[in-house]
């Protein structure tokens, strides 16, 4: 052996030194000692079609699924939900009073507010009317979206374990408060695999919204494939420029050398997995091709000169513009439309500590017509019932005021115990509205769903039972779920 290529496997992994075998009693002691370090693919991966060379096949559902797709529009800093969608009329009686201790009940607040002498009532200032056959309550802030209710699950009993943004976005995209897990994403590209061997499994977007006071970070760990082989982390398609990075051949280097550089390294890289068993070796090999393929695929993908007028008549001029919510949506649909299973989209800004009244309109003008146009458009496409539409934040705001308080404007803390989310298409059941929260939208009263619920749901309409995906790592059977009690629920399937 090289004495160069000798060093290389001295420096290997404690992982990649086990996987290898190299000492099956030392393996075996350590094992029983760290409770098992290594992971393994499930064995119900071996007959699976579609999945990578170096046998990360995907599970494949283990029942029918409702849907194929997801994309998933996070509202990264979390949208208050008494002024969206959780309609509370009788708190204009309230203005300005202190919120009761009797429904406080002493639950814990963020350091942003816990010094405050008062807990000041601020009802909504938005109007807010019925709609649809639901009789859904949407708030005039959003008239397009208000058109779709009857083909959205509205979920008003929403509820997390984290007050914090970063534990609290990593739970809702995770299933854990800790960040280094696989995300949704991820296990759906696990589970799955690939329906466009051209295009990523699992596409990230990121928006920018029209207002930029207060954005919270946006970490690429929250789209990483955590324990899962690396080829199920999320690709990144920038706004700008050329959506990916690198993708493309230097100047001067025809395609047919491209394919012959590949080739030799794929050689090299397949001589270095037999001598020392890395599997992060192949996930190597198949970013290369992938890259490959996307030289002519992504293109394809990203020139919207192909969409009709009609288009941005459905989702608004701002659809014209990279980067604009409405161009993300509108690429979320060709995306879906070409084959990608999962898109992940955030949108930040909706941390509304202060300036609701200035600020919401802002964010709400950004999502409204977007968010309408892609559920009608799917519809049209025949997409819709396949694709599952997942919109919400990482938990919801307070009925309180932080900071000044005036008829016009306030501000809201952060508020885990009770928000709203929804879904659409995709085997959910549209025109529902499910679940319920006190007077001061402070505590769930009837129904309530758990980040965990929520995620056993949306993997059983996708085909998946959330106990039987799993992964073992250190020494444990991982899930989305976790070891906690999780529950579908059945009331929000169609």
């Amino acid at each position: 052996m090289h004495p160069l290529f000798e060093d290389w496997v001295r420096s290997e992994t404690r992982r990649q030194f086990f996987t290898r075998g190299a000492n099956a009693l030392g393996t075996a002691a350590l094992a029983s000692l760290l409770g098992g370090g290594l992971p393994r693919a499930n064995a119900a991966t071996a007959n699976s079609p579609g999945g990578s060379p170096d046998g990360h096949l995907p599970i494949g559902p283990h029942f029918a699924p409702k849907a194929k797709h997801v994309i998933y529009l996070h509202m990264v800093g979390g949208p208050p939900q008494m002024d969206l969608f959780d309609y509370k009329p009788g708190m204009q009686e309230w203005f300005d009073k202190d919120l009761p201790e009797s429904t406080r009940m002493g639950q814990r607040l963020t350091t942003m507010t816990s010094g405050q002498k008062r807990f000041p009532i601020a009802p909504s200032k938005f109007k807010f009317a019925q709609h649809g056959q639901s009789g859904m309550w949407l708030s005039e802030l959003l008239p397009n979206l208000a058109k779709s209710v009857d083909d959205i699950c509205f979920i008003r009993s929403m509820q997390t374990d984290a007050i914090n943004h970063e534990p609290a976005i990593s739970y809702m995209q995770t299933g854990n408060q800790i960040t280094g897990r696989p995300c949704l994403g991820s296990w759906i590209s696990y589970g799955l695999g690939s329906l466009n061997h051209d295009l990523p499994t699992f596409v990230v977007l990121v928006a920018k919204p029209t207002n930029t006071e207060q954005v919270q970070a946006i970490s690429a760990r929250l789209w990483s494939a955590g324990y899962l082989p690396g080829e199920h982390a999320g690709v990144s398609f920038r706004a700008g420029g050329d959506p990916i990075l690198y993708i493309n051949n230097p100047p001067g280097v025809p395609p047919n050398v491209r394919r012959a550089m590949l080739d030799g390294v794929r050689e090299l890289n397949e001589m270095n997995y037999r001598k020392v068993g890395d599997p992060e070796t192949h996930t190597r090999i198949q970013q290369y091709e992938l890259a490959f393929r996307m030289q002519s695929s992504v293109p394809n993908l990203t020139d919207l000169s192909d969409e009709p007028a009609s288009t941005y008549e459905l989702y608004g001029e701002t659809a014209r513009k990279p980067g604009s919510f409405g161009h993300t949506a509108l690429m979320a649909r060709r995306m879906v439309e070409r084959g990608v299973r999962f898109v992940q989209v955030y949108l930040n800004n909706w941390d509304t500590h202060s300036n609701v009244a200035g600020r919401l309109p802002d964010q709400c003008r950004d999502i409204d017509q977007p968010c309408h146009a892609l559920i009608q458009d799917l519809k049209a496409r025949g997409l819709f019932d396949e694709t599952l539409i997942i919109w919400g934040g990482e938990f919801g705001r307070t009925i309180y005021s932080q900071g000044g308080l005036t008829h016009d404007n306030y501000g809201r803390d952060h508020h885990p115990r009770c928000f709203t989310m929804w879904m659409a298409g995709g085997g959910s059941k549209g025109g529902t509205v499910y679940g319920e929260t006190c007077d001061f939208s402070y505590n769930i009263v009837k129904n309530p769903v758990h980040v965990r619920d929520f995620h056993a749901t949306a993997l059983k309409l996708l085909g998946f039972d959330h106990e039987r995906l799993t992964y073992h790592f250190q020494g444990l059977d991982q899930r989305l779920t976790t070891v906690e009690p999780a529950h579908v629920v059945p009331e929000l399937i169609a």
